[in-house]
Formats: structure tokens, C-alpha cells, sequence
């Protein structure tokens, strides 16, 4: 038994000796003229298979892909066009308002200037009238009391003369004594 293991065991490892040398022989297959036609046959198949894979199926999903994708970058520039033209609406409706608010204030403030200076022309005339009413009045009260001065003035000096001429040892006549303080007084 142990000489047809041993057998057994030979006559593989020759058979495994004799394929390694038949392998070695034939060389690659791929590089075997007689298998060519074989071979450009399936690479034939194997071409139109890719081609009608990538005509039917990737190459119109790609095709639907880049026009979608294509169709939302148009939407997106429309929508910005859009936006953008209601933003340059909106500025220019900000600006005619701010121009209209700027112009109702300056309206505002021309008409209250207006209305303050005729306010104030009124007060400055009642105050012209107040001070010339009150300027004659003065005046009416000064004369009254130069007047008065005067007068009082003449009386005293009237009087006093008469008592110096009295004092002096002299008989004052009031008339004569009259006469002289008006002679000078006038001049």
C-alpha cells in the first residue's frame, strides 16, 4: 500500500510537472494566433455591448442631468435678474421719496420759518410801539418835571434872592426882585 501511495504521489507530481510544461509551452493566449478570431469576435460584442449601454442609458441620463442642471442656472440668473431689478425699483422708489421727504421738511421748515419771522415781526412792532408809547410817556414825564424844576427853580431862586436882599439890609421889593431872577434866567 505504501508503494501505490507512493506511486499515486509520483504520477501526480509528474502530471503537474508535464502541465507546467505544456503551460509553458502554448505561452499566453492572448498573444495565440489561432485563438484571434475568437478573441475579435467577443471584442467586437464586447464594443457594441459599451456602446449601446452608454447610447441607451448613461449618456442620456447625463445629457438629462447637464439639462436640468443647465435649467436651474438659467432659472437662478432669471431669478436674479428678477430680484435685481426689483432692488434697483425699490432704490429708485427710496430715493423719489427721500427726495419728496427732503422736500416736505424743507416746505415744512420754510413755512414755520415764515410764520416764526411774521411771529416775530409782530412782537418786534408791539415791542417798537410798547417802547415808543412808553419813550413819550417818558418824555411827557421829563418835560413835566424840567418843568416842574424849572419852576420850582424860578420860585427858589426868587425867593432866595428877596432873602439875601433882606439879609443884606435892603429892602426887597418882590416885583423888582421878580424881574431880575427872570432877566437872568433868560440869559
Amino acid at each position: 500500500m505504501a508503494s501505490e501511495t507512493q506511486n499515486t504521489a509520483h504520477a501526480a507530481a509528474d502530471a503537474a510537472q508535464g502541465a507546467a510544461h505544456a503551460a509553458q509551452k502554448a505561452g499566453m493566449p492572448q498573444l495565440d494566433f489561432s485563438s484571434y478570431p475568437n478573441q475579435i469576435f467577443w471584442l467586437v460584442v464586447a464594443l457594441v455591448a459599451i456602446y449601446w449601454l452608454l447610447t441607451r442609458i448613461a449618456l442620456p441620463r447625463i445629457e438629462a442631468v447637464l439639462a436640468d442642471r443647465q435649467g436651474t442656472i438659467a432659472g437662478d440668473i432669471a431669478a436674479a435678474e428678477d430680484f435685481k431689478r426689483k432692488a434697483e425699483e425699490a432704490e429708485a422708489a427710496y430715493e423719489k421719496a427721500l427726495a419728496e421727504a427732503r422736500a416736505q421738511a424743507q416746505k415744512i421748515a420754510g413755512e414755520t420759518k415764515a410764520e416764526i419771522q411774521k411771529d416775530l415781526d409782530a412782537a418786534i412792532a408791539k415791542a417798537d410801539a410798547e417802547i415808543a408809547a412808553r419813550s413819550a410817556e417818558s418824555e411827557a414825564r421829563i418835560a413835566e418835571i424840567r418843568d416842574g424844576a424849572l419852576a420850582a427853580v424860578d420860585q427858589v431862586a426868587k425867593d432866595t434872592a428877596g432873602e439875601i436882599v433882606a439879609a443884606l439890609g435892603g429892602n426887597s421889593d418882590a416885583s423888582a426882585v421878580n424881574a431880575a431872577v427872570e432877566q437872568r434866567l433868560k440869559g
